[in-house]
């Protein structure tokens, strides 16, 4: 009995690790798609680790593009056929690439009365690239009163030399804030210098040659 159970250790230990020498993505799912063991190649193409996929479901990691096939699977599960399944998904790679596949899900257990496990697999079919960050978009008059909030400018100094109202300042001030998440005005620099809009090695700032969307 205890060589037995010696032997079924043995055995599983190197079914464990012929799983995570697998180059294909491989995961086991319970019947409701809980991953509850994934191989590194699965976990690389989720941009994380095998210990922090444990719990997730599948179908968050990988976005069906068929609802209906889920559906089915689920139905068939449900009355424990034992057929392959094939759902058709998308998802974004660590890269920031959108790819899309087809995921396999082979029903598994040790005799047919038992809730069986899925063996999941992961087949990559293509992808398209990252798309382009968007450019950033500021206006001449906002690019000015940014030059001028770097260069210690008060609300009131920035308003004489734009010849508008402190009003009229706090209000482009704001829009920047909203529209960069900005949390006060040191940030906002900060962001304006990261994002290019105010050139770097410059002082006292200026607000660059660079042609905004005008105003």
């Amino acid at each position: 009995m205890e060589a037995g159970r010696a032997d079924a250790v043995v055995w599983r230990n190197r079914a464990l690790m012929v799983f995570d020498r697998v180059a294909v993505p491989v995961a086991v799912c319970d019947v409701y798609g809980q991953v509850v063991l994934a191989n590194p190649a699965m976990a690389t193409e989720c941009g994380s680790t095998p210990g922090r996929l444990r719990g997730r479901h599948v179908l968050e990691l990988f976005r069906p593009q068929k609802t209906g096939q889920v559906e089915r699977i689920a139905e068939a599960l449900r009355l424990r056929h034992r057929s392959r399944y094939q759902v058709s998904v998308c998802w974004r790679a660590p890269g920031g690439a959108e790819r899309h596949g087809e995921l396999t899900a082979d029903p598994v257990s040790d005799s047919v009365e038992e809730t069986p496990a899925l063996l999941v697999m992961l087949r990559v079919l293509g992808e398209r690239p990252a798309p382009e960050p968007e450019p950033v978009r500021v206006t001449d008059t906002e690019r000015r009163v940014l030059a001028l909030l770097a260069g210690g400018a008060t609300t009131a100094r920035a308003a004489r030399e734009l010849g508008l109202t402190g009003d009229g300042v706090t209000y482009h001030l704001r829009r920047l804030s909203a529209r960069w998440n900005a949390k006060n005005r040191t940030e906002l620099v900060a962001r304006a210098y990261a994002a290019g809009v105010l050139p770097t090695g410059v002082w006292p700032p200026a607000a660059g040659a660079e042609a905004g969307d005008g105003e």
